[in-house]
């Protein structure tokens, strides 16, 4: 069902230099484009599904096998739109014009007689403060995928992501020493100004991002923990047809084609300091017990133990 939404808040200017903070180098073709979708924005459908983390859990490797299936329909230009956590001011139309038109959808719905939907991924709804209320007021009825992995690889490759892209600078020892004093203060921060955007919290939260149960748990707070559903993403990796069919069944539909399953955007990175690695593991120890209830079953980076 496609969710009703408010009158467009859309101002042109502001969307056009939005666009330009996001991908600075973006070709002129995909500006025309994005024209394009603003012209026909109020024929255009609103997502049913959203891939909301967490950030270096596989969610592109999600992406890209429900991008196979011909039911699903992402975002005509980019996958990750990025309205609930970056551009939010932009409005509901400058959403909605970055994903197919409704006829289209409706055309696969007849077609294939199975669901059909938009789709998108941005691991960041997840962990910003404001996500959560801002994906209800839009789309109450949507579902929401969140991937989640051992929060210590997590963690690394999070930081060598965050150091190839020029966002850090400092060792991993020395980001986690600083990551306290680079948070403090930001959520408030966010809380109270909603056009607030923090480097850190977007970009340095290595241990906090992986700390799994209280973002969810806000996250259910506000959409209803019905719909969402938490993926293992090792087990995905290593029984990717089991785990993709038991999602589709959890969004009421089937696989309609052969879906290949790659890894995506893995990053070498270097090895991780023992004594490191069991400090983190110990601080996220109870964090990762608190996943069991969301997984059905213990999270598989701690074996049968879950915790």
């Amino acid at each position: 069902m496609i969710p009703s939404v408010e009158p467009s808040r859309l101002n042109h200017t502001a969307a056009s230099s939005l666009a330009a903070r996001l991908d600075p180098l973006r070709p002129p073709a995909l500006l025309g484009r994005d024209v394009v979708g603003r012209m026909t924005r109020g024929q255009r459908a609103l997502p049913g599904l959203l891939l909301a983390g967490g950030q270096r859990c596989g969610t592109t490797s999600l992406y890209q096998a429900l991008t196979q299936q011909p039911q699903f329909f992402r975002p005509v230009w980019r996958k990750g739109v990025h309205y609930f956590d970056m551009a939010y001011e932009q409005g509901t139309d400058w959403y909605r014009s970055h994903f197919p038109l409704k006829s289209t959808v409706r055309r696969a719905s007849e077609r294939h007689a199975t669901l059909s939907t938009c789709f998108e991924s941005s691991p960041y709804y997840l962990f910003h403060p404001r996500a959560a209320e801002r994906i209800r007021e839009t789309l109450p009825e949507v579902r929401v995928v969140v991937l989640v992995r051992d929060p210590v690889e997590r963690a690394v490759s999070a930081h060598a992501h965050e150091l190839a892209r020029g966002f850090e600078t400092l060792t991993l020892a020395e980001a986690l020493d600083a990551e306290p004093g680079r948070l403090t203060g930001e959520t408030e921060r966010m809380l109270a100004d909603p056009s607030y955007q923090s480097h850190a919290h977007r970009h340095q939260a290595y241990r906090s991002r992986g700390e799994y149960a209280p973002q969810l748990e806000r996250l259910a707070g506000v959409l209803g923990r019905d719909r969402i559903k938490v993926i293992d993403s090792h087990r995905f990796f290593t029984e990717p047809e089991e785990v993709f069919d038991d999602l589709l069944d959890w969004l009421g539909t089937r696989r309609l084609v052969e879906t290949h399953f790659e890894r995506h955007n893995a990053r070498p990175h270097a090895d991780l300091d023992p004594g490191l690695r069991r400090d983190l593991t110990t601080h996220f120890e109870p964090y990762d017990a608190q996943l069991a209830p969301w997984l059905g079953r213990p999270v598989s980076w701690r074996g049968d133990q879950g915790g």
